[in-house]
């Protein structure tokens, strides 16, 4: 599976001009299944985000996890992460997971970093939706696992 991962203020997504997932502070995960992925790896990708050290503690070092702080996450399906651009101009996306399988891992690895003790909000699987959030930092971590 693959996140992208940013620390924000705050975040939300809107699905038809309605706010439909909010979160902040805390982080916006946008995740995409792979193609190949699989129920341990979506346990594996919530067990590290949960557990990442990008928040800053009293001495202004990264070194507080998004529990530590007592923070939420907003979780985004986004398949455009599975990107293949090295030729043309037209991005493909034969990486990411079937539709069935993309919603199935991406409410696995919702759940699974709600297990983790993070509260989570999350966009539509395959909607069109709107995000808007304030990058705290920036801070913005790539994540394959």
């Amino acid at each position: 599976m693959r996140a992208l991962i940013q620390r924000v203020t705050s975040a939300s997504v809107t699905v038809n001009g309605q706010i439909i997932g909010s979160t902040g502070p805390g982080l916006l995960v946008l995740v995409c299944a792979m193609q190949g992925d699989d129920a341990a790896r979506a346990d594996a990708l919530a067990a590290k985000i949960a557990k990442l050290r990008i928040f800053t503690d009293s001495a202004d070092k990264m070194n507080l996890s998004v529990q530590d702080i007592g923070g939420s996450a907003l979780v985004v399906s986004q398949f455009t992460l599975a990107a293949d651009t090295r030729s043309g101009n037209r991005p493909g996306f034969s990486a990411a997971a079937p539709p069935d399988e993309g919603r199935a891992l991406y409410e696995h690895f919702t759940q699974s970093l709600r297990a983790h003790g993070v509260p989570c909000e999350t966009g539509r699987f395959g909607a069109s939706m709107q995000v808007a959030l304030t990058n705290d930092g920036p801070v913005t971590i790539w994540m394959d696992v």
